[in-house]
This record gives C-alpha cells, sequence and structure tokens, in this order.
C-alpha cells in the first residue's frame, strides 16, 4: 500500500468512526508519527496532505525537521517522547507543541526557556491512565498542581491532556483508560474555566477508532502510516 492510500484509508477510518459516534470530522487532527522514518518517507506523509508531525526524541527531530521545515514552512511538530531537562533548551527552539509534559519540574524548564519566545509554546499534561507504562501523572491532584504550574508561566500555553491507553487487545481497558482522560479534562475545565482543554491526544494505529468514539480530537498514526505498506 503507498503511503498516499494509507493516508486515505486512515482518512476514511476516522470518519466512518465519528459517524458511529455522532462527532463532527472536523474536531480530530492527524498526526503522522515520524520517529526512525527517513525524509523521503516523510515527504510523502507530507505531500498525501498531513502537516502535523510527532517526534519523540529532540534530537532525531532537530536533524530531520530543521531542514524540512525550511522547506515546507507550515509544517507543525511535536515532541510525543520523554523530554528530559538537559534537551528542554532545544526542544521549544524546534517544536511547536510538547505533548508529553509529565511532571512540575519539566513545566519549570519549559517555563523559564520560553520567556522569551515569540509565541508561547503549546503543552499537553500527560496522565498516566494504563498499566503498560509510568510515564505522565498518576492522579488528578497532581494534574492540578501541574495545571496551576503552567498558567504561572507566560511562555507557556495549555492545550489539554494526553495519554497512551494499555497495549492490548481488551477493550474494555482502552475505553477505560480514554474514559480516564475524557473525565480528568472535564475536572479540569471545571476548576480551571479560563484554560484551553480542548485537546484530547489518544489513539494510535492500534486503537485509534476506539478513541475517536471516546472522545479523542488528536490521534497519533505511526505504524499505519508507515509500515503496513507492501512491496
Amino acid at each position: 500500500m503507498a503511503i498516499i492510500d494509507a493516508v486515505e484509508r486512515i482518512r476514511e477510518r476516522i470518519g466512518e468512526a465519528c459517524n458511529r459516534s455522532g462527532r463532527n470530522r472536523a474536531e480530530i487532527q492527524l498526526m503522522g508519527v515520524s520517529k526512525f522514518q527517513g525524509i523521503e518517507q516523510i515527504e510523502k506523509v507530507w505531500q498525501a496532505g498531513i502537516r502535523l508531525f510527532g517526534e519523540s526524541r529532540v534530537q532525531e527531530g532537530v536533524e530531520k525537521f530543521t531542514p524540512f521545515k525550511q522547506r515546507h514552512p507550515e509544517t507543525e511538530l511535536h515532541l510525543i517522547g520523554s523530554l528530559q531537562r538537559n534537551k528542554v533548551k532545544a526542544a521549544v527552539s524546534l517544536f511547536e507543541g510538547i505533548q508529553s509534559v509529565d511532571r512540575e519540574a519539566l513545566i519549570t524548564e519549559l517555563g523559564n526557556w520560553t520567556r522569551q519566545r515569540d509565541r508561547p509554546l503549546g503543552i499537553l499534561l500527560e496522565f498516566h491512565t494504563g498499566e503498560e507504562t509510568k510515564r505522565g501523572f498518576s492522579d488528578e491532584e497532581q494534574l492540578y498542581r501541574a495545571t496551576e504550574k503552567v498558567l504561572s508561566y507566560p511562555g507557556l500555553v495549555l492545550r489539554g491532556l494526553m495519554t497512551m491507553a494499555p497495549y492490548t487487545d481488551e477493550e474494555a481497558r482502552i475505553r477505560a483508560a480514554f474514559r480516564s482522560l475524557v473525565s480528568a479534562r472535564d475536572k479540569l475545565a471545571s476548576r480551571f474555566p479560563s484554560g484551553d482543554w480542548s485537546c484530547l491526544s489518544m489513539g494510535m494505529s492500534q486503537d485509534f477508532e476506539i478513541a475517536i468514539e471516546e472522545g479523542s480530537t488528536l490521534i497519533r498514526i505511526g505504524t499505519a502510516l508507515f509500515e503496513e505498506q507492501g512491496p
């Protein structure tokens, strides 16, 4: 399957999931997860209409997307992998968004490095809802404290929440993880009504249709774009 066909099929599946759940298709953003992919493959995805990309490692993102964004300045790049504090300076100079903000110390570092940024850096707070990973804030009280800290920095703007569901065939567990994120978002929106809670980044190649049915507004697709192609 060519990349352009893979993108079209994913879009069809997004539409079908929206129809089943009564969602508006325009609410769903499709991110191409380009980690470990070469520029040639990324270029094909861009030509197929994808403008939002996700990278897991800062250095890899710098090497690939610094020249790529010079050619395609409308590209939006987010960091979706763990961010170490010693990589924050490089990250804030390249990425438009950090989706993997998982601890208060990282918020402090990001806030300090974005004081002179032309535009605030969009961030998502990562909420631990699954059993496969220990990354992310573990409860709602931690999310409340993290939100207060984010709002104290003028160079940061909170866009919503992110999670990864357990990697399992048990649909009930996957849905439970996504519903936990929706519930946390609703409580945060009630407590911090001036915030922007519009983004729920949840759903990957193996579970994005379930995520859409449960309320996702941004799905992160790698395998179904880059790796499910025949010769």
